[in-house]
């Protein structure tokens, strides 16, 4: 795993014939992914994937729907 401050690069992971991929386990420490967890996968043609824990996703979700 190299690392630059709040950045990572974990490796690569191949994509199995069933389309299901590993997650590295140094990514699963740092983003504290446990198995049961659930992610939310998004995608953007230019820019590509991005998963994020639905934990995380959610708070940010509310705190955005709130309104002041």
């Amino acid at each position: 795993m190299e690392r630059n401050k709040d950045k990572f690069i974990f490796g690569v992971c191949k994509v199995s014939e069933k389309g299901q991929i590993v997650i590295p386990k140094e990514a699963r420490d740092v983003f504290d992914i446990k198995a049961g967890d659930s992610l939310l996968l998004m995608g953007d043609l230019k820019k590509g994937l991005a998963l994020v824990k639905m934990d995380v996703f959610s708070a940010f979700a509310e705190e955005t729907l709130k309104g002041d």
